[in-house]
């Protein structure tokens, strides 16, 4: 295979993966995965290894296809499969993160021969459980939905038509419409990632597209490993806290240690507190997830795709019965605070192994923020996924109001939410002024949004944090705000809890605000311009 060939087919399949991804949210159902894009696509080799992911969408999700994957092809082998055969799971303790995240993988056969598979990943509405959207109270990962372990389906015979597998999952959730609406947009866009691999195949032969997808996981793995190599060796360690676990006002350490030794990193999350009983728990599955996503981020740019040979060159472990790896059935379903907590504390530990390269933390957790409603027998599920402030770097100011590291989501536009959703309304949107981090590179600014609750018997349900503990800044920066979450009644402003749900009353307006960024460097050395415009904008409210 020749350079040229070796490249037309790398950028061809990793085109691919964003068409997937293009093709799942435009088609799907709910606003979480029509337009807060809250889903995962990608290419996978015939052993289940991922080659090509969509870097449009979400890293979290991204970062373990293979793991659940191999809990598949474990229970039914790869050699089993047949042309309409499908795997299927959401299971937090056999490769997935949480319930509302069901992944599926599509067999790519050509001329008879597996050559790959497609795969797919969203996030749904309700999957069923102890509370519609998202239920805080859940002791046991058995009350916050329908589990599907690894499993083995056939498109044909249990889904198409009605089939017994989607009447199955549609009797068991609250808004199936949504539900099953969103994953066959999963069928769609592994479809159009099945259909191009074929192309590919017919062009240049299979037995080359499966060469080329071998060269691109060894291609990441070099250049993973000459960044990590460029590290001095030796260990490094960072912390940091998520608030509470929703029960009593006691942070959760986590902790990281990385270790440097040649091209090989290792990390190890020794140290983190122990599992909670709250839905905090991050799965290994999340942990590896969100540590890959830091050393991606931190150490290649955007010509190294996210894909196999990340994950050969870095050794992730997490202590068994700790929050970072905890044992069933303890609840998964805000496991994104403590995930970004791991990615935070490996940030901090790279940052003192390579100053120059620093970012300060970001807001860098997930507002999972839930109003559900029920009338006339029919369920209405809103959730969205709010915005944060980034830390600042060396090379410049954090962004404003913009998804985590993490996650990648985008804001759902009020235009849609109001055409949507008729039991509340939005009535504001806007940046916090003063929210950054303050430093010679100011940390990114949160946002706050209201919202309008026009009916009794709505249902505010929240999952967030760095409402006690905000983005510290680093080498002299400042730390930005905290968020917070409020309903005003009347004259009455009730503070809601970072693991909270409450009922709510028709005329409350719910405001939540998002945290910012942290700052790099010693204030004083801000540019005079810059400070000036930051004046100016309306982003600082004290000229210095």
């Amino acid at each position: 295979m020749t350079p040229v060939d070796q490249a037309i087919i790398s950028q061809a399949l990793l085109s691919a993966a964003r068409e997937m991804g293009i093709k799942l949210y435009r088609s799907a159902y709910s606003s979480v995965v029509r337009d807060g894009k809250d889903a995962s696509t990608g290419i996978l080799d015939a052993t289940g290894q991922a080659v090509a992911q969509s870097d449009e969408l979400i890293p979290m999700l991204v970062g373990s296809l293979s793991l659940t994957f191999k809990a598949c092809a474990a229970r039914y082998p790869v050699e089993t499969l047949r042309e309409g055969d499908f795997y299927i799971c959401n299971h937090p303790y056999h490769g997935a993160h949480h319930l509302q995240d069901i992944l599926i993988f599509v067999p790519i056969f050509f001329d008879g021969a597996l050559l790959g598979f497609s795969a797919a990943v969203a996030h749904h509405l309700d999957v069923g459980g102890g509370a519609p959207g998202l239920n805080t109270s859940a002791t046991d990962y058995f009350q916050e939905g329908l589990i599907i372990p690894p499993s083995k389906y056939n498109l044909q015979a249990d889904w198409e038509n009605d089939g017994p597998l989607q009447r199955f999952l549609a009797a068991n959730f609250r808004v199936p419409d949504m539900t099953i609406g969103d994953i066959n947009s999963q069928f769609a866009a592994c479809a159009v990632g099945a259909d191009r691999v074929r192309q590919l195949a017919r062009k240049f032969g299979p037995a080359t597209i499966t060469a080329a997808m071998a060269e691109m996981i060894a291609y990441v793995e070099r250049r993973v490993r000459a960044a990590v190599k460029a590290i001095p060796d030796g260990t490094y360690s960072g912390e940091d806290f998520v608030d509470d676990d929703g029960l009593s006002e006691e942070p959760l350490r986590i902790r990281a240690t990385v270790t440097v030794d040649g091209d090989q990193l290792a990390i190890d999350f020794a140290g983190t507190c122990p599992q909670v009983k709250s839905n905090l728990n991050s799965p290994l599955a999340s942990t590896v997830s969100a540590a890959l996503a830091c050393i991606k981020s931190v150490l290649t740019g955007d010509d190294v795709p996210f894909n196999e040979g990340a994950t050969r060159a870095v050794t992730i472990t997490a202590p068994k019965g700790s929050l970072l790896n905890p044992n069933p059935p303890a609840p998964v379903r805000a496991r994104m605070e403590a995930a970004y907590r791991a990615y935070d504390a490996v940030l901090k530990a790279l940052a003192s192994a390579m100053s120059s390269n620093a970012v300060a933390p970001g807001y860098d957790c997930t507002t999972g923020f839930c109003l559900s409603h029920l009338k006339d027998g029919r369920f209405r599920v809103f959730i969205e996924l709010r915005d944060g402030g980034y830390g600042a770097s060396a090379r410049g100011d954090g962004c404003d109001a913009v998804a985590g590291p993490l996650s990648n989501c985008t804001n759902t536009p009020v235009e849609q939410i109001d055409a949507d959703y008729d039991f509340f309304r939005i009535e504001s949107y806007a940046l916090r002024p003063d929210s950054g981090g303050a430093g010679q590179f100011r940390g990114g600014l949160g946002s706050s949004r209201s919202y309008r609750i026009l009916e009794d018997g709505v249902r505010l349900s929240i999952y967030a944090d760095r409402f006690r503990f905000p983005a510290e800044g680093i080498e002299g920066g400042g730390p930005g705000a905290p968020g917070g979450c409020f309903v005003h009644r009347g004259a009455t402003v009730i503070a809601v809890k970072t693991k909270d749900d409450m009922p709510l009353q028709k005329g409350d307006l719910v405001v939540v605000a998002s945290g910012g960024g942290g700052g790099y460097g010693d204030p004083a050395r801000r540019d005079a311009s810059a400070a000036a415009h930051d004046h100016r904008q309306g982003f600082v409210t004290v000229r210095t």
